[in-house]
């Protein structure tokens, strides 16, 4: 069996969990069958077998709209993709590019869904009318796809909500993963020294982009109240928008001029730094208001460092309340775009609380911690994954 990938991240070039899958996702499905090719956005790829595909320049040279230039590079992607027995694409990104290796040859057409348009509505800040161009080619992809892979139950059942004309036995659930041999306990090599972390003192860690999904303000409004001798480390980086880069900064600045050990790391570190960074927290929290699955809680349980995580998406499929780490909940505004609490304070005062919590009994924190471990390497593997998903290859191939 011939399979290709398609996805707009794959190392070095990830900025999110749908790069991260793609990543270890290919590495197993290698072992299994006779072609794995990847097909991605950016710059060349030495690795054999991963191609990387570009806009075409003339769109890159009028400036063209941002949603314009990824289904520019999804033509590019379907024009390579004539060998394969099946495309596996990843994010509206590059489900265009795999709805139209579908019509071009005959082949299944598999989509992954690490997150949906229409849940994103703060999307139109970043791709103004390039919006309108995200949810056509997800809708398009996704009611004609063989097969749709979906992250978490919690994804699978908006699926079904958002796109009514996908049949139900073309879903199919298949959680994200996380390498145990490799996201473990590391102790600090002098990282945390080298950027200005203390370790003597407690770690609040957050680690995501810069966007309305991840609720990095909230977090910042619930650190006001977390433990003074506690520090807040944030490796945010990717910002969607000028505006919400302009108000993280803003919120950051007045952290820093109200309480020590604020710490911003405005950069994707290297894995191995990741690894270390988690490792040291005392917590790690995701305060999240939309998140299909969020992978990074499984990278911080591997760590064996408690979660701090609001009850949204796919996340209480993942940490679970009281044994892993502390979910927190939320009460999203119906009349909000962004699923943004009703009461943002309510929510912020929630979130100090539960950190608050296992900063004051850190003997319950290294418990939920190792807790976190275990689950992750009993239930989420790689390799079970990837059996999973050839399952669902063979079953679109009949």
């Amino acid at each position: 069996m011939k399979v290709a990938l398609l996805s707009r991240e794959y190392p070095p070039e990830v900025y999110g969990g749908a790069g991260v899958h793609v990543e270890y996702l290919a590495r197993e499905l290698r072992r299994l069958l006779d072609q794995v090719t990847v097909h991605c956005f950016g710059n060349p790829r030495s690795e054999p077998g991963v191609y990387a595909h570009s806009a075409d320049p003339r769109l890159v040279d009028a400036k063209a709209n941002a949603a314009l230039l990824t289904l520019s590079t999804d033509l590019a992607m379907a024009a390579m993709l004539g060998a394969a027995d099946i495309v596996h694409s990843h994010t509206w990104y590059a489900n265009f590019g795999g709805h139209l290796s579908k019509l071009l040859y005959g082949i299944p057409h598999v989509v992954t869904t690490h997150s949906l348009e229409p849940l994103r509505p703060w999307k139109a800040e970043q791709l103004g009318g390039g919006y309108a161009l995200s949810l056509f080619a997800e809708k398009t992809a996704l009611e004609a796809a063989d097969a749709i892979i979906a992250v978490s139950q919690g994804m699978a059942q908006d699926v079904a909500r958002c796109y009514p004309a996908v049949q139900p036995n073309r879903i199919h659930v298949v959680h994200n993963g996380i390498d145990p041999e490799e996201y473990r306990p590391t102790p600090d090599d002098g990282l945390l020294a080298r950027y200005g972390i203390d370790p003597t003192r407690p770690i609040v860690l957050f680690v995501g982009r810069i966007t309305r999904q991840k609720g990095l303000p909230y977090l910042l409004r619930a650190a006001q109240d977390v433990r003074p001798a506690a520090q807040l480390v944030l490796l945010a980086s990717a910002a969607d928008t000028p505006e919400i880069a302009a108000e993280v900064e803003a919120g950051i600045a007045r952290l820093q001029e109200a309480r020590s050990g604020v710490v911003w790391i405005r950069r994707m570190v290297p894995k191995s730094e990741l690894i270390r960074l988690l490792t040291a927290a005392s917590v790690f929290v995701c305060p999240s208001i939309y998140e299909p699955m969020g992978i990074v809680n499984l990278e911080a349980m591997a760590c064996e460092t408690a979660v701090v995580a609001t009850r949204t998406g796919g996340i209480p499929e993942v940490v679970v309340d009281g044994e892993t780490g502390v979910l927190v909940p939320i009460d999203p505004d119906p009349t909000d775009p962004y699923g943004a609490p009703r009461d943002a304070g309510a929510f912020a005062s929630a979130l100090a609380a539960a950190i608050n919590t296992l900063l004051d009994n850190p003997e319950q924190a290294v418990e939920l911690g190792r807790n976190g471990r275990r689950r992750a390497i009993e239930k989420f593997s790689w390799t079970a994954i990837a059996n999973r998903t050839v399952e669902i290859y063979r079953s679109v191939l009949g």
